[in-house]
């Protein structure tokens, strides 16, 4: 079967589950996820979420209308146009990649609606300007979890590392603040190697990483592909400590992996290790709370870290959404323009992702708490001590 007809399959698989409101509903959220494609691995946990959302906010019902971009820009901005001329969406969330999100950004401000990313870079929200005033992250952003990673790479008395990472925004938004941070912790970044998400083989990039003789090895990718670089260096003898970054999170990760990826650190949120956190971690009640609403929904099967943006995009507008619907009612531009108000007024609020406090400035709103130093042990994902 074609990608282009696996994504109009999902995408009919998405809109059937929820044919029953859709004649009711009055608030309609657009979501365009990567389900098919390089970023399958993130956006399938987080098409199934669709299913666990909930089916009220604030007293309204509610229509989810998911769609799959096949981790492709141009599908995405595709989806993004008919869910606004065609279904009148009130709010967009997506995509799953940053490359893929880009572009609709432009969409966003053009139709002043706000746009919900699911993606990672800091550069999707950062530097605020006219156009990302309409966009809000929930994903923490990656200059968050370099400074708290290199924390800890300094720490352990690595003077030397090398580095490795896609060759798409989401590594380069890496690179930037490594390569800022390294010699202001004493420590000499030995390589700049790149590699598409999509590539086989990075045999090239590795034995120049080894040859750097590095105390460690940093690698900025997601998802599966975030395996290829690891793998390679451990089947050409390298042993020592490998770092990767909070998008590795998945059991498809760890599965194809195995062995290799054992004992590679990172720091990520809280979800991922909350059966690890004090039983009266405040972070505890969501992670449980979307746990629960997907295995109900989904037969049982667990959620992770990646469907787990699309749970934490919706919290964000159901504390939005009762002050800007006692401003204008949905399907009005008026009402988009309140809920992206509202939601940079958003303090304190408890996330998978960690807690968030918006403002005009931060449209992503994390601190420090976010970043939780996370160890995979025994191929599961574990709190580091």
């Amino acid at each position: 079967m074609s990608p282009a007809r696996i994504g109009v399959s999902i995408a009919a698989l998405a809109m059937l589950a929820f044919s029953s409101t859709i004649a009711a509903a009055q608030i309609k959220i657009g979501i365009t996820v990567s389900a098919s494609g390089p970023g399958a691995a993130l956006g399938q946990p987080q098409l199934k979420t669709i299913a666990a959302l909930p089916k009220e906010i604030a007293g309204q019902k509610v229509t989810y209308i998911g769609l799959d971009d096949e981790s492709d820009a141009t599908k995405a901005v595709q989806n993004a146009r008919k869910m606004i001329t065609e279904d009148k969406v009130d709010v967009l969330v997506g995509s799953s990649l940053t490359p893929v999100t880009f572009p609709l950004i432009d969409i966003a401000a053009e139709n002043k609606i706000p746009l919900m990313t699911l993606a990672a870079a800091a550069a999707l929200v950062q530097p605020m300007d006219d156009k990302k005033k309409w966009v809000f992250k929930v994903v923490p952003n990656d200059d968050l979890m370099a400074k708290a990673i290199m924390k800890i790479i300094a720490k352990s008395g690595v003077k030397k590392l090398g580095y490795i990472g896609f060759s798409d925004g989401y590594g380069e938004g890496y690179w930037k603040e490594l390569s800022a941070l390294a010699p202001k912790m004493g420590i000499e970044i030995t390589t700049h190697e790149v590699y598409a998400r999509g590539d086989q083989s990075v045999t090239g990039q590795i034995l120049k990483i080894i040859a750097s003789k590095p105390d460690a090895v940093f690698i900025a990718a997601a998802g599966t592909p975030a395996v290829l670089p690891q793998k390679a260096l451990r089947e050409r003898g390298y042993k020592g400590p490998v770092y990767q970054t909070h998008g590795i999170v998945s059991d498809a990760f760890l599965k194809l992996g195995g062995k290799d990826v054992e004992g590679a650190m990172f720091t990520g949120e809280a979800f991922t290790v909350v059966n690890d956190l004090p039983a009266d971690s405040p972070f505890r009640k969501v992670p449980q709370a979307y746990t629960a609403a997907f295995k109900a929904a989904n037969g049982g099967a667990a959620p992770d870290m990646f469907g787990a943006h699309l749970w934490d995009s919706i919290t964000l507008i159901e504390k939005a959404a009762p002050a800007a619907l006692a401003k204008a009612k949905p399907g009005t531009p008026e009402f988009r323009a309140a809920l992206r108000d509202e939601i940079e007024k958003g303090k304190d609020v408890y996330l998978n992702n960690g807690l968030s406090s918006m403002s005009p400035t931060d449209h992503n709103g994390y601190d420090d708490r976010t970043a939780i130093p996370i160890k995979i042990e025994d191929n599961k994902f574990r709190l580091m001590k």
